[in-house]
């Protein structure tokens, strides 16, 4: 067995009706009702503006998966829909949710929010329910389709092994113990070539694996064995360690691994 290669096959993604699971949901803003004079109009009719700024550089695309936290409201401040009221960030295509949010969300980076007013034309066209202007606060948390910009080859800072396998760890895990070669994890991931094509992902599928530590590919079972749990890293895997040139993806293949739990 090896790590998983399984096709790419987009979130299918509808903005959803219904009541909020949570018993203190997000409260409407202020400008709820029209956007203020310091709102940014495009050509479309959308209006935005930003709550906050963020960290990233890249805007994702029509073709890009998103990973985003939002709230939408119609105009008289009544909740329709948050994934910040369900305490469970979304992933989707840009190009699989309502004109107006699609538009919004390539205005922006990551790690940014903005408030989105999305007039009835760009939301749904008075076809059903929400109708009228629908108003949406969207944090921009991740696009797990964008490849690293170290996904060519590892940088200097990167630890080697004697087998080649090279690594980075992205976010420090809470220590204690690494996983063993018989055990059975819990990851999340993403999985690029070097040349930037998305192959295979957990987080855009928004299902976590779990399999066991030995049965998938060489340079997995070495790179999981380092990690502790809760640590985020990334792994520059060798062909010789990954599928030989025996079968696609070819070729040294680029990976971010969450350890989530050793189970």
């Amino acid at each position: 067995m090896r790590v998983p290669a399984l096709p790419f096959v987009p979130f299918v993604f509808a903005l959803a009706v219904g009541a909020a699971r949570s018993q203190t949901p997000p409260a409407a803003p202020p400008d709820v009702a029209a956007p203020p004079p310091d709102a940014v109009k495009a050509p479309s009719g959308l209006a935005t503006k930003v709550i906050a700024r963020g960290t990233g550089t890249d805007h994702p695309t029509k073709d890009d998966v998103v990973v985003v936290h939002y709230s939408g409201w119609k105009t008289d401040g009544s909740m329709f829909d948050s994934s910040v009221a369900r305490r469970k960030p979304a992933t989707f295509g840009v190009s699989r949710v309502i004109a107006g949010f699609s538009e919004g969300l390539q205005m922006m980076v990551t790690g940014e929010k903005r408030r989105l007013w999305i007039p009835e034309a760009l939301a749904y066209k008075g076809q059903r329910e929400p109708k009228g202007m629908l108003v949406f606060d969207v944090e921009l948390i991740d696009i797990p389709s964008h490849p690293p910009t170290d996904v060519k080859a590892p940088p200097a800072d990167a630890k080697k092994t004697a087998s080649g396998l090279a690594y980075k760890v992205l976010k420090e895990g809470d220590g204690g113990r690494h996983p063993r070669a018989s055990g059975a994890v819990t990851v999340n991931y993403t999985g690029w070539t070097t040349d930037g094509k998305m192959f295979d992902s957990s987080v855009v599928r928004g299902e976590p694996m779990t399999f066991q530590v030995d049965q998938v590919i060489p340079g997995w079972t070495e790179g999981l064995q380092l990690m502790y749990e809760g640590e985020k890293a990334r792994f520059w895997i060798p062909e010789n360690i990954a599928y030989k040139g025996k079968s696609a993806p070819y070729g040294m293949l680029v990976f971010d691994v969450e350890l989530i739990k050793i189970q």
